[in-house]
C-alpha cells in the first residue's frame, strides 16, 4: 500500500498509534474532562480561582497550571485537594 493510502480502512486510534501520539492525546483528553468537571463545580459553588487556591493551601499560579492544557504535570495530590475543596472525592482506576 502506498503512503498516500496507508490509513484507508484504519481508525483514528490506529493513526495516532502509528504516529506515536495516542498516549499524549488520551492524557490531554482526560485532563480536559477533569478540569471541565472542576470548573463546573467551582461555578456551582461560586468559587474563583483565587478562592480555590486559598482553600487548597496553594498559590493561584498552581491553580492556573491545573487548568493549563499545555501543562502535563498534574499531580494526584493537586487533584485530590481540588476535589476535597469542592466536596468531591477523587477516584482513579486502571481499566
Amino acid at each position: 500500500m502506498s503512503d498516500k493510502h496507508k490509513h484507508i480502512g484504519s481508525d483514528f486510534d490506529d493513526f495516532l498509534k502509528e504516529d506515536g501520539l495516542l498516549e499524549k492525546v488520551e492524557a490531554a483528553a482526560i485532563k480536559r474532562v477533569i478540569t471541565h468537571e472542576i470548573e463546573k463545580a467551582m461555578k456551582r459553588l461560586h468559587l474563583t480561582k483565587t478562592m480555590m487556591a486559598k482553600r487548597m493551601h496553594t498559590s493561584r499560579s498552581a491553580v492556573e497550571r491545573l487548568f493549563d492544557p499545555e501543562n502535563e504535570s498534574l499531580t494526584l495530590n493537586t487533584l485530590n485537594r481540588a476535589a476535597t475543596v469542592l466536596g468531591r472525592k477523587l477516584k482513579v482506576e486502571l481499566v
